[in-house]
């Protein structure tokens, strides 16, 4: 397991490919000067041991340098020891839909994006509970399974988009039903589901069937709205730029709405609460009190420790470049000359 201490320094590396331009425009200034000053024979007469070659050579040696040094900057950590630990806390599985209608920009930037932040948020006002994601359209879709890993519970959530899943709709029953299948301990008594979504449902009359298993088998489910009641059309994007508005077989502009009548539904039935999700810091608030005042499980989990250093290397190989850099001279080696590797021997 690796861990990066000081990620910042990264930005440095922008150094790297200023420093390669300004050398090529240097060489293409360079040549232009001296072809002012005389033609490539007397040029080659003028100074015989200059090498091509090493110029570029000492660019890549000064390049990988920096880049070294940079790297131990950001100080690279290595865990050397894996130990199981006891962690208390609650199965959360979050559902999030990512039908074309939550691409609506009811609420900035839109629905989806909304959506996905406030689960972010959600992470990381967490401690030591169990996360699982899904993603529901037209079905559901397993996107990743119960973990402790917030960081990859992350990365996978900001890959989630609306073209992920080519049957499209919005199928509650579908998510709820996956996310049953999704807790593993069968002495678990606080399993929680979260459905974030705009509440508009394509399969309403088995979505309360499926709540109420769900509720039999121990799981609170909660949900949280995304969008505005009076709606928004949905766009059509290429590139970034809108160019059209979904419209339905009639020919008319499709306006998809928040329903938070069948998610107050669902949450009253599964034994949770509808949340708002118009306000980011108010919905975490609620959710973390909701979180904290539930029994802990404890479970064991296994985590990387005794984390060491790793930048001594880097900066050892950083400084051989640029040490190298310093004493490789511009013009040719004498014995390198001597065996014409790189065709170097004078024309004549």
């Amino acid at each position: 397991m690796i861990q990066l201490d000081e990620k910042i320094y990264f930005y440095l590396l922008a150094i790297v490919p200023v420093i390669v331009l300004a050398f090529f425009f240097l060489q293409i200034w360079k040549k232009r000067t001296q072809r002012q000053f005389a033609d490539q024979k007397l040029l080659k007469r003028l100074a015989p041991n200059k090498s091509k070659l090493k110029s570029a050579l000492k660019l890549i040696f000064l390049s990988l340098g920096l880049t070294f040094l940079i790297i131990a900057l950001v100080n690279p950590k290595i865990g050397t020891k894996l130990e199981t630990v006891k962690r208390e806390g609650v199965d959360i599985v979050f559902a999030l839909d990512v039908s074309k209608s939550m691409l609506a920009e009811d609420i900035a930037p839109n629905r989806l994006e909304k959506a996905k932040r406030l689960i972010s948020e959600i992470i990381n006002q967490l401690a030591s509970d169990r996360i699982g994601i899904i993603a529901y359209a037209g079905q559901a879709y397993p996107q990743l399974p119960i973990t402790t890993d917030y960081g990859a519970a992350k990365m996978f959530l900001q890959s989630m988009n609306t073209d992920m899943l080519s049957s499209q709709g919005t199928a509650i029953n579908a998510a709820i039903d996956l996310a049953s299948t999704y807790y593993d301990d069968s002495e678990q008594t606080n399993r929680v589901l979260f459905i974030v979504s705009d509440g508009e449902d394509h399969s309403e009359s088995t979505t309360l069937d499926a709540v109420e298993s769900a509720s039999e088998s121990g799981i609170r489910i909660f949900t949280i709205g995304v969008g505005k009641p009076k709606g928004a059309p949905i766009p059509i994007k290429r590139k970034g730029v809108v160019e059209s508005l979904k419209k339905d077989s009639q020919g008319e502009v499709v306006i998809t709405k928040l329903n938070e009548t069948i998610l107050s539904e669902i949450a009253d039935q599964g034994n949770g609460e509808y949340i708002d999700g118009s306000n980011t810091e108010d919905a975490v608030d609620l959710i973390k009190e909701q979180l904290d005042q539930m029994d802990k499980k404890e479970f064991e989990a296994k985590q990387f420790a005794e984390y060491k250093d790793q930048f001594q290397w880097f900066l050892g190989i950083g400084l051989l470049f640029l040490f190298l850099d310093i004493f490789l001279l511009d013009r040719k080696t004498k014995w390198l000359k001597k065996l014409n590797l790189f065709n170097e021997h004078d024309d004549v």
